[in-house]
């Protein structure tokens, strides 16, 4: 394995590269053959490259990309997209390229870049290679969130052409018809020796900084070793409407020693009767779940100046 500092001089050196688009994601079909010529402008050689249009096909493009073994694998797509290729990339001695095309982009927001051809293809030219935490939920690595209860359904519900069409809205617009008939959990969280019980409609537990696009907390990222947990509101439906809505306009003003946040390694979630669970977006099971820190698990392509714990 080489060093990160090896690794980033071998990409600028040598531009060795593999393009993963999911076409599928909200502006991935139209930005494809954009990045493909971008990258080739850049000096990049493309050993491969692989626009994904049909579902269930993201996953074999990706292990197609990195036959060619290249020295940075560059993934345009939302959230699910970046989980899935941080999944396959972790302890590889390859660096994931980030082109974040999809509606939030938590993921590529944490590690500070913007979505955008332009700032995420100068990372790839001018950037260093710097390594992350992920989580693993069961058995399943992300790179940013896991959610419980609502969320879930939500994700398992939203129409996808309405997500296209009208980006994150789609998810506040589908979340206001299930919450009328949603009911709230009884969760318990055990860390650290400690046992929290709370009633809600919705728990998160996250690996990253940010959350439908916007901060958690102003200290929260994916290179800290730390899980942020937390609750969103209590029992009542306003009570999660007013939350939603105050986490959105203040995460960029609270910190992890705020309630309703716990900040640990490794964590024991269950609800009294068993819950939808998503991950980054995708639905993966039922409570109970153990989520934990995979420290320093994945390299990835981020701006010059970004800190490396």
């Amino acid at each position: 394995m080489r060093t990160k500092q090896q690794l980033t001089e071998d990409i600028r050196r040598e531009r060795r590269a593999a393009l993963v688009v999911n076409a599928r994601s909200r502006r991935g079909r139209q930005l494809y053959a954009d990045a493909h010529a971008r990258l080739l402008a850049a000096g990049f050689e493309l050993l491969g490259a692989y626009a994904v249009d049909r579902p269930g096909e993201l996953e074999n493009s990706l292990a197609a990309a990195l036959a060619h073994k290249p020295d940075l694998l560059v993934a345009g797509g939302g959230d699910g997209t970046m989980s899935t290729a941080g999944r396959m990339l972790a302890h590889r001695d390859v660096a994931l390229g980030l082109l974040p095309l999809g509606t939030t982009n938590n993921f590529a927001r944490t590690v500070r870049i913007e979505p955008g051809l332009d700032q995420a293809i100068a990372t790839l030219v001018d950037g260093k290679v710097i390594d992350v935490d992920l989580g693993i939920a069961g058995d399943m690595p992300f790179t940013n969130h896991v959610g419980v209860g609502l969320s879930a359904e939500i994700m398992i519900n939203v129409p996808s052409r309405l997500k296209r069409a009208i980006g994150r809205i789609a998810y506040p617009i589908t979340a206001l018809g299930l919450l009328t008939k949603h009911r709230p959990l009884r969760a318990t969280v055990r860390a650290d020796g400690r046992e929290i019980i709370f009633k809600t409609h919705q728990v998160y537990v996250a690996n990253g900084g940010f959350h439908a696009g916007r901060p958690i907390t102003a200290d929260a990222h994916a290179d800290d070793r730390l899980l942020v947990a937390y609750p969103v509101g209590g029992s009542g439906k306003f009570h999660l409407l007013r939350e939603t809505a105050r986490n959105a306009l203040t995460g960029h003003r609270r910190t992890l020693r705020e309630q309703p946040f716990l900040a640990v390694g490794e964590l024991w979630l269950e609800t009294d009767r068993p819950a939808q669970v998503e991950v980054d977006g995708e639905p993966c099971g039922e409570t109970p779940l153990r989520v934990a820190v995979d420290p320093n698990a994945l390299r990835i392509m981020a701006p010059a100046d970004s800190p490396d714990l």
